[in-house]
Order: structure tokens, then C-alpha cells, then sequence
């Protein structure tokens, strides 16, 4: 019975674990952010000071580590920092 109970715990762990990972249109919009700020000099800290939040929830964000998301609200404060529309993060395309 003890076998049985750790195969099913790890089987259900690793769904939570996998089913909270980021998505590939996550991933687009994170790595578009990414980009433009890359190219603009701006730094997580300078995003992080901007959106009020910690230098570490952008890394977070950055990582594939961890299932940290940017919000809706948060695409457009940085849309405000970067000077561009929010949809400039978005795929043309459905992914």
C-alpha cells in the first residue's frame, strides 16, 4: 500500500508541478518584453521599480523556474515604460 501511495503522489505532484508552468504564449509575451526592454537600456530593476514590485518578481517572470506571471495590468504599465502598445507584446498569429 505504501507503494501505491507514493507512486499516486508522485504522479499527482508532477501534474501540479507541470499544469503550473508557463505557456508558449506566456513565453512569447515575456520574451517580447524582454527584447524591447533589452534594446532600450531598461533593466528588470528599472521595470521593477516601475511596476512596484521587487527586481526578484522580474526575474521570476524571466525564469522558466518559476510560474510567475506578468498580469494584464502589469503589460500596461510596461507598455507605458517602454513607450509602445500593449499589443506590441503579443504574437500576430495565434501560437
Amino acid at each position: 500500500m505504501t507503494k501505491w501511495i507514493g507512486f499516486f503522489l508522485s504522479r499527482h505532484c508532477r501534474y501540479i508541478v507541470s499544469s503550473n508552468l508557463k505557456n508558449k504564449v506566456d513565453w512569447f509575451v515575456i520574451n517580447r518584453i524582454k527584447e524591447i526592454r533589452s534594446e532600450l537600456g531598461i533593466s528588470q530593476v528599472d521595470i521593477a521599480v516601475h511596476l512596484d514590485v521587487s527586481s526578484g518578481f522580474i526575474g521570476q517572470v524571466e525564469s522558466p523556474n518559476y510560474r510567475t506571471k506578468y498580469k494584464t495590468a502589469h503589460l500596461n504599465e510596461i507598455a507605458k515604460l517602454l513607450n509602445c502598445s500593449p499589443k506590441d507584446f503579443w504574437p500576430e498569429k495565434p501560437l
